[in-house]
């Protein structure tokens, strides 16, 4: 009998250990990231053309000496400080920022980063200033191919903010060709220093302005549970090509302000690549082969908005491939991919663009055979008409005259505003 009760009682204790064992833990707290600001990158061959020096009483180049958009060959580096400005959307008290050398045919190094917030030009308010580390170290290297985040850093960043990001590299870019990650057609004033680490430096000693930006890839911040991201998907039109230069008024800046109105608490992400094509490379890879890392990987992201084909059209000229056919199996592909990941995605129509350089008859039957789908289709989750919202009434393959900047195939800036508030704020109800 003792040695029944005594192994009942080891029995016992074994069974309750067992259970302790597979008590649930409660997770620990996950910051909620979200991204406020992104773009797309492309691969751009550097150059070994020598910058030219200001005279040495100017802290500021004059504006022609920045350098022209997204065919500009890219620039070279010697042991200099890289000062770029990033307009974010929501904002927040702790950031991190995303560099990329996703397209870099060598590693990256980075010598020194810092993240702040602007004053005016290259200036920076000093008490924001915060160093970058990455796992604790204030250097890194980047393998080719790769992105990295950066550690978090408290920095309280108001929404629509100009935020500075600098990088300090130490190496010399043009000792052999090389491919480096940009975003060309940045519409953004942003320096180049004179040789030195100037990461965080209230003053910049500016060598050299330009308009891309370099080896930037997302700015995130910490956000409520309920705040989400949305990607604007799509080629110049998107990037806001003839838009004022920093002024932010790409249609997806004017959608931000608008879904902050209204108290929606959304991320805007402006993913347009200028001369970007669904079916072919060239500016950037395709639409279908850049997806996951433009759309579907962005950190907080919850909806896309797509508004690509008219490139992909327009460079047909009056050829019959691709043809609505061929663009529509694309389009359909992307709608699986996003609900694959459990994300809406709205499908935008193609705006006019009759009269621009590449038009042809045949290319605007393609270009409304297109947009019938989407309307009609009910295979995206949403229509965003933009199609209407900028059309001539009296000529509808043409743009409005009030928001056509003289090429016939993007807007001026209240071309991009009259896109934006285009957009059913409705569709990202409950995000």
């Amino acid at each position: 009998m003792e040695k029944d009760k005594s192994r009942a009682w080891l029995v016992c204790m074994l069974l309750a250990a067992l259970c302790a064992c597979s008590t649930t833990r409660e997770p620990a707290s996950v910051p909620h990231w979200v991204g406020t600001w992104g773009t797309a990158v492309v691969a751009r061959s550097s150059n070994a053309q020598t910058l030219q020096q200001p005279p040495a009483t100017s802290t500021v180049p004059a504006a022609s000496t920045a350098r022209p958009g997204p065919n500009a060959p890219a620039l070279s580096f010697d042991n200099q400080t890289l000062r770029q400005i990033v307009h974010v959307s929501i904002g927040g008290d702790e950031v991190r920022v995303v560099l990329s050398n996703a397209f870099g045919s060598a590693p990256l190094n980075i010598g020194a980063a810092h993240v702040s917030l602007r004053e005016a030009e290259a200036r920076v308010s000093a008490q924001s200033d915060r160093t970058l580390l990455f796992g604790g170290s204030p250097s890194v290297t980047i393998p080719p191919g790769a992105v990295l985040f950066s550690d978090p850093v408290d920095l309280s960043v108001p929404a629509f903010a100009d935020l500075v990001i600098d990088a300090y590299l130490p190496g010399r870019s043009e000792s052999a060709p090389m491919v480096m990650t940009t975003h060309g057609g940045a519409l953004q004033t942003n320096y180049v220093s004179n040789i030195g680490n100037y990461a965080g430096a209230s003053e910049f000693p500016v060598k050299e302005t330009f308009s891309s930006w370099y080896f930037l890839a997302r700015v995130e911040i910490v956000a409520p549970t309920s705040t989400a991201a949305v990607v604007a998907f799509g080629d110049s039109i998107t990037d806001g090509t003839r838009s004022t230069p920093n002024k932010n008024h790409r249609w997806p800046d004017f959608l931000a302000l608008r879904l902050a109105d209204a108290k929606i608490s959304m991320g805007m992400l402006n993913e347009g690549i200028a001369g970007n094509r669904v079916l072919g490379d060239g500016a950037g890879v395709s639409a279908l082969a850049r997806f996951d890392r433009d759309a579907l990987l962005q950190t907080g992201v919850t909806h896309i908005i797509v508004l690509e084909s008219i490139n992909d059209i327009g460079l047909a000229r009056s050829g019959p491939t691709p043809s609505a056919s061929d663009l529509i199996l694309a389009h359909k592909q992307l709608i699986a991919r996003a609900h694959a990941r459990g994300l809406k995605i709205f499908g935008a129509t193609l705006t006019p663009f009759m009269g621009a350089g590449y038009a042809t008859v045949a290319g605007e039957a393609k270009r409304q055979a297109i947009n019938e789908w989407i309307r009609a289709s009910k295979e995206y989750d949403g229509v965003v008409d933009f199609d209407k919202a900028v059309r001539d009434p009296a000529d509808p393959a043409k743009l409005r005259a009030e928001f056509n900047p003289g090429d016939n195939l993007h807007m001026n800036d209240a071309g991009y505003e009259a896109m934006a508030n285009a957009v059913d704020l409705k569709l990202f109800a409950g995000h």
